[in-house]
């Protein structure tokens, strides 16, 4: 079940590790409606619910849905292990790099991470 959570002044809506998948920019919508429903301002989202086609850059997923969570001004931390991923395409670790460097996006390894960043 997706709770909400405040972390540091930031109001999270951390998704459950079980339902659908975050498969299209289409698919943004209903976090970003979720995120909307309990005012979160950033919305976590495990690895276990990103389409793998996200992953790969060339299908530009990530960057329709990264772009979709900026224009609404909702932050999307993605958790969970993506070495496997990055391992394959250097294009994807230079995109989590500057992704990482901002504040639209993130990619971490558990909640506790992405508390540690909010406490930054």
């Amino acid at each position: 079940m997706d709770m909400i959570r405040e972390l540091h002044g930031t109001n999270v809506l951390i998704c459950a590790e079980d339902g659908p998948l975050l498969a299209s920019e289409r698919d943004a919508n209903d976090f970003l409606g979720a995120a909307w429903g309990v005012e979160a301002t950033m919305v976590a989202i495990p690895v276990a619910r990103i389409d793998p086609a996200f992953f790969q850059l060339a299908t530009r997923l990530a960057g329709d849905v990264a772009q979709k969570f900026v224009n609404y001004r909702v932050r999307l931390a993605i958790v969970g292990d993506i070495a496997a991923h990055c391992a394959q395409s250097k294009a994807l670790r230079d995109f989590v790099y500057e992704s990482n460097r901002g504040q639209a996006l993130w990619f971490v390894e558990d909640i506790a991470a992405l508390d540690a960043r909010l406490a930054a």
